[in-house]
């Protein structure tokens, strides 16, 4: 049976928490200080911690950093109203499973709960950058990595048109799942190494995975190698392969983007997108 303990200088949020993931067997106790909760989790240990970071008696972001410097492996998910710079690094940099914000449903909850403690491996992701214009980092080769990867890096990009983010986040998307799936073979003990910039007028992205490349002129797998006569062909070669539904991302990244290159192994490549 899995616990959660709630950190929060309040009852809202263990209430909803309760509300959200009560009925499916999971344990909950609440603590209101930074003091009893560190001390609370030394003595009984917990699948994942959630913590209010917008609570007025606990400085949260501190105590977010003591939790991860103290017990790497644990499952860390923050709450708040508002997605500031601030509070998306503090997830990134502590390897957070999720920022969930205010108002959501109780649906949306639970789903971030449930995901947290079944399939987050930010836990082993390294960071070694954890700047507002230059993040970087080594994410392991799965693909539950990638959702809040795209979620954190999108969220720091509120202040560009909902057009160009959603743009930048799916060749993210696509670039990273491509990396893990075909380079990294889905091996979680490698890692796909992700650099992402910021210019005054430009977005950099890099990532560089651990496979030999591929030969873009023997990529049956992908939209991009499909024959002019037969715009589809990669759908059923994916299918026969066990792979993924997609195949589209080179294709479309192309178009999303302003520049996208390889390195000649194909092994790392460099999009940029102007702003």
């Amino acid at each position: 049976m899995s616990t959660i303990l709630v950190i929060d200088d309040g009852q809202v949020l263990s209430e909803k928490v309760r509300d959200a993931v009560g009925e499916i067997g999971f344990l909950l106790h609440r603590e209101s200080s930074a003091a009893t909760a560190i001390d609370h989790l030394a003595r009984h240990g917990y699948d994942l911690a959630i913590v209010n970071l917008e609570s007025s008696k606990i400085d949260a972001i501190d105590l977010v950093g003591k939790l991860r410097q103290a017990y790497p492996p644990l499952r860390l998910l923050a709450v708040a109203s508002k997605a500031s710079s601030h509070f998306v690094l503090t997830a990134i940099s502590n390897r957070l499973c999720d920022l969930v914000l205010t108002p959501l449903s109780t649906e949306e909850l639970r789903s971030a709960i449930v995901t947290a403690v079944d399939d987050c491996r930010l836990t082993e992701m390294k960071v070694l950058s954890a700047h507002q214009h230059w993040i970087q980092l080594r994410v392991p080769c799965d693909l539950s990595t990638v959702p809040i990867l795209q979620k954190y890096l999108t969220l720091l990009q509120d202040d560009l048109p909902e057009e160009t983010r959603e743009g930048i986040a799916y060749a993210f998307r696509e670039m990273l799942n491509n990396a893990i799936e075909h380079g990294g073979k889905h091996d979680p003990t490698s890692c796909v190494e992700v650099l992402f910039t910021r210019t005054q007028h430009a977005i950099i992205v890099w990532i560089k995975d651990p496979g030999e490349g591929f030969d873009i002129d023997h990529l049956s797998h992908a939209a991009v190698g499909n024959p002019e006569h037969d715009p589809f062909r990669h759908v059923m070669v994916r299918d026969e392969q066990g792979l993924r539904a997609g195949g589209f991302g080179i294709l479309l990244t192309h178009q999303l983007v302003d520049e996208l290159v390889y390195n000649e192994r194909r092994n790392e490549l460099m999009f940029v997108k102007y702003i």
